[in-house]
């Protein structure tokens, strides 16, 4: 096994990918049948810049066929390699081929793998730093909210956001993998110590957490290491968990009369969600749906703790 292990492992070192040819240009003019030209067209009617061919003046002025050879080369990149479309709507995708089509720049050679993940990356992250110097400039005079949040990435990892925010200018700080770990009190009260230690205590005026038994213990271990900084819940969590209570069906000898006004909520997110499933389940229903309707069709997340 290890044999045949390292036999695909030298095979697949000593690949080389195939050159997959280029789509012949829609521009060129072929003598031969079976291009799909029209046949009512006349060759003659055509405009000939010069006896060296290669289409008419319109298209050598525009370099339409070079231009189009640049689309499929563009194109080749994005399905040999699974990149998303979404790409091309990026501005800095957009401006890097702007920027060298309108530069002369011969020879030049795109960056390589190692290039781009140690020079260039540690550059930009410099750039970054120096960009960002002034709103840290602001930390000491303003004061600092150090906010935290749990989520999961495409790979089911649990993730801890950290953010810095002072006077509206939100700075994010780190994103900790939590995968194997175990998200008490005192492991949340870790991870906090260390981002206010990094923008310095005397900076920081709160920590923002949600509401989970967890993080209001490693809210009050804050409260006590550092006595200038409080410990504050968030509000939309708070209102959030304050709705489920109150149209929770099990408050409702506790909690008659508000029930009463407020179940309502309950019952229309319940049709809804039916609704939803309705569609969602049955693929005619669904393109009837995407054929009639622009927004988008959702559903409304549960509320996720740090646990």
């Amino acid at each position: 096994m290890e044999r045949l292990d390292e036999e695909v492992n030298t095979r697949i070192a000593n690949l080389v990918p195939k050159n997959v040819p280029l789509p012949s240009s829609s521009l060129s003019i072929s003598g031969g049948g079976g291009g799909g030209m029209d046949s009512s067209f006349d060759p003659k009617k055509r405009k000939i810049g010069s006896s060296s061919g290669g289409g008419g003046s319109l298209e050598k002025a525009f370099n339409m066929t070079q231009r189009e050879h640049l689309d499929y080369e563009i194109a080749r990149m994005f399905y040999s390699t699974g990149l998303p479309f979404n790409l091309v709507r990026n501005l800095y995708f957009q401006s890097a081929f702007t920027y060298a089509a309108n530069h002369n720049i011969a020879g030049y050679v795109p960056p390589k793998y190692n290039l781009l993940r140690t020079t260039l990356l540690q550059k930009e992250k410099a750039n970054i730093d120096r960009l960002c110097a002034p709103i840290r400039d602001m930390w000491r005079e303003k004061g600092v909210s150090v906010v935290s949040d749990g989520w999961s990435d495409s790979q089911r990892r649990p993730l801890i956001n950290f953010m810095a925010v002072s006077d509206g200018e939100p700075m994010f700080i780190k994103s900790v993998d939590c995968s194997g770990e175990r998200k008490d009190m005192h492991f949340i009260f870790n991870l906090l110590k260390e981002v206010i230690n990094e923008i310095g205590h005397e900076n920081v005026v709160q920590v923002i957490t949600d509401n989970a038994s967890n993080c209001k213990g490693a809210g009050q271990l804050i409260e006590q290491e550092f006595p200038s900084i409080v410990w504050t819940p968030c509000v939309v969590h708070s209102l959030n968990l304050a709705l489920k209570n109150i149209c929770a069906a099990k408050n409702v000898e506790s909690n008659q009369v508000i029930y009463d006004e407020c179940s309502w909520i309950s019952e229309i997110v319940d049709e809804v969600m039916k609704i939803k499933h309705f569609i969602m389940n049955h693929s005619m229903r669904l393109a009837i749906y995407n054929e009639f309707v622009n927004s988008e069709l959702l559903s409304v997340a549960d509320t996720r703790l740090l646990r």
